[in-house]
């Protein structure tokens, strides 16, 4: 059993491997072919020719594109992740890229927090009492309300969090980030309402996922064998149907989770978020290729890495995953 889950580890992290370095060659390569010269978007279209040629040798522009992947990935790998074309300390040096994402990155992964904590404990307890329900009424208006909540768009959610909390109940001032630097109670209580419009819809979601998986369950030979032995509907409830109906729901909720983590883009924008998401669309936007090379990466890490950790969820949820 150990040299099987050491086996399955390393398979894991070498797939890991292989999946960033070629998600690393695509999206330099994608970032060679797309037209446009960066060159241009930094200096303008007033800029000399001499002007234009120092640039290109100093970012290294005129290196083929091998030596360019390779200085490139190299530093990568050394934790340097170059410099951003657009965003500069003075005038005459560049930020680093790795500094301008860890600005951005607290901001992002914060909110995920939040909006995974809410989807978490508020979703699972209200898939199960779904499920207990008898009342036809409730559970027209739970399917009701679910199906709302879902069909919402995120921008227009937002807005509506920001009128309903923020204009009328006054609850936070719309459009006030607070800085995790400067004040970090000030800054986590403003981001919860932004966490409320990530987690609501995917509160939905998981809602209804989870009740659907607990009533195919709940039809298994296993559940009628166990009320033929006495065990109370609780136990059942508890001890079985819903540690089975968790399964699938797990996969969605990884989805969910590596979603959010990547960057909720439409959320930080509406909320004035500076996260990652919120730079990813600027920097495509700049043509900033260094920041959204890394940034590429990252989102592709995040996937991978949560997926890994549902797989391993899985397995101890269900041992005998393990023995496949």
């Amino acid at each position: 059993m150990a040299y099987q889950s050491i086996r399955l580890f390393g398979k894991k992290i070498i797939t890991l491997i292989m999946t960033l370095f070629l998600v690393s060659v695509a999206a330099f390569l994608a970032f060679q072919i797309i037209p446009g010269d960066v060159v241009t978007a930094i200096l303008g279209t007033e800029a000399t020719p001499e002007r234009e040629e120092q640039l290109r040798e100093e970012l290294g522009l005129n290196d083929p594109p091998l030596v360019r992947y390779t200085h490139w990935i190299g530093g990568v790998l050394k934790g340097d992740f170059g410099r951003s074309y657009r965003y500069s300390k003075s005038m005459n040096e560049m930020m680093p890229v790795a500094e301008l994402i860890g600005d951005k990155l607290p901001v992002t992964l914060w909110l995920a927090v939040l909006s995974v904590l809410l989807i978490i404990v508020v979703s699972i307890p209200l898939g199960v009492f779904w499920v207990r329900s008898k009342n036809r009424i409730l559970d027209a208006v739970l399917n009701v309300l679910t199906q709302t909540t879902m069909a919402v768009p995120s921008f227009f959610l937002g807005i509506l969090v920001t009128y309903f909390f923020g204009m009328v109940l006054k609850w936070f001032t719309p459009g006030g980030y607070v800085s995790y630097r400067d004040d970090f109670a000030g800054f986590l209580r403003y981001l919860i309402f932004p966490a409320i419009s990530v987690a609501l819809p995917k509160i939905a979601m998981t809602a209804r996922f989870l009740r659907n998986s607990m009533l195919t369950e709940q039809s298994q030979d296993y559940v009628r064998t166990a009320r033929s032995k006495g065990c109370s509907s609780r136990r059942i409830m508890y001890g079985h149907v819903l540690r089975n109906a968790l399964m699938p729901v797990i996969t969605f909720l990884g989805m969910i989770i590596a979603e959010i983590v990547a960057g909720s883009i439409v959320v930080e924008q509406v909320f004035g978020l500076p996260g990652v998401g919120r730079l990813l669309i600027s920097s495509i936007s700049n043509r900033d290729f260094p920041v959204v090379e890394i940034l590429i990466l990252y989102i592709t890490a995040v996937v991978i890495i949560v997926y890994f950790w549902v797989d391993m969820l899985y397995r101890v949820i269900n041992p005998q995953i393990s023995k496949q």
